[in-house]
């Protein structure tokens, strides 16, 4: 699981300067209440930082100050929302053990390969600290499981729905015209004379003739081949038409299995290559994908029925902002 909020303690309330200068006090206020708790405008400054910086940086529009503004308020809802979840997480009796967070955490370290000080120290740069992402990391795993028992675990996907997904988007599962070669290239440098060019060209016009005599393809490009895997007999697997070399592509795909191919030549050097096998295109059978559709169908379900619990959950909630 990845970190996907990190808050910084700042403020941005500026100091106001009159005639004679005076020491100002920042003041904080509320910008929302939910329910009995509340979320004041410092919060809310801290939280968005990281993500208004990330804008002005990367950001080349013109509008920029709108699209701050925007996602500002976007921000401003998923952290109410963020707070109902776990009013609500609360009601439901759903609580984390801190062994459970520290699981996360030791997976994040495993991951990025780092020590524990190194973790620390990463994030005291950043401006944050371990005991913070404890905190956030625990609001997403309640998060997690009330939305798996209100949302997700009511999801029901029937048999005809899968069917009728598989039918209204049969092109999505369309398969392409593949072909299995092994190949033997010697690579032409960029700066090869003409005479360079053709003693290259002569050195393969040389090992096909062997091949065609009876030595091994796979022994030759081992020995010879510049090209890639060529110590498993320049076996590159299957390929789909549109992603090799043109020059290559026409031949493979023009080519009988078992036969070997004339000398090919590319702008990369002199190619032999060898069809292993070849797979014609056609619709992949349902029971193939039939769990990539049933991914597809929850997640569409899973939206809709979480904005429906979650404006319902708005609905009995007492909101009010005062930005």
């Amino acid at each position: 699981m990845t970190l996907k909020y990190k808050k910084h303690i700042l403020f941005f309330l500026m100091v106001m300067l009159v005639s004679m200068p005076v020491r100002a006090e920042v003041v904080d206020r509320i910008a929302a209440v939910v329910n009995d708790e509340i979320i004041t405008l410092s919060e809310l400054n801290a939280a968005f930082a990281p993500y208004e910086k990330n804008i002005e940086n990367t950001y080349k529009g013109k509008d920029k100050d709108s699209v701050i503004r925007q996602t500002r308020e976007a921000f401003f809802q998923r952290m109410i929302d963020g707070i109902l979840i776990e009013q609500e997480a609360k009601k439901a009796g759903i609580s984390v053990k801190d062994e459970d967070v520290m699981n996360v955490i030791q997976g994040m370290i495993t991951k990025q390969k780092i020590s524990m000080d190194e973790l620390m120290k990463n994030l005291a740069r950043e401006g944050s600290s371990l005991e913070t992402v404890k905190k956030e990391i625990r609001s997403q795993i309640i998060r997690m499981k009330l939305l798996k028992k209100e949302v997700r675990d009511k999801i029901i996907i029937t048999d005809d729905e899968i069917g009728e997904y598989y039918n209204k988007h049969r092109h999505e599962y369309e398969g392409k015209e593949s072909v299995r070669i092994k190949q033997l290239l010697l690579l032409l440098p960029v700066t090869a004379s003409p005479d360079e060019k053709r003693k290259l060209k002569n050195e393969a016009l040389r090992l096909r003739e062997r091949i065609i005599k009876g030595e091994s393809f796979d022994a030759l490009t081992a020995q010879y081949s510049q090209g890639p895997a060529a110590l498993q007999g320049g076996d590159v697997g299957f390929i789909e038409k549109g992603t090799i070399i043109p020059e290559v592509e026409t031949v493979a795909f023009s080519l009988p299995p078992e036969q070997i191919s004339d000398v090919i030549e590319s702008s990369m050097g002199f190619h032999i290559i060898k069809v292993i096998d070849k797979k014609g295109a056609g619709l992949k059978p349902i029971a193939v994908v039939r769990e990539e559709i049933q991914d597809r169908i929850e997640n569409e379900k899973l939206e809709k029925k979480y904005e429906e619990w979650i404006s319902s959950v708005r609905e009995k909630a007492h909101i009010e902002t005062r930005l």
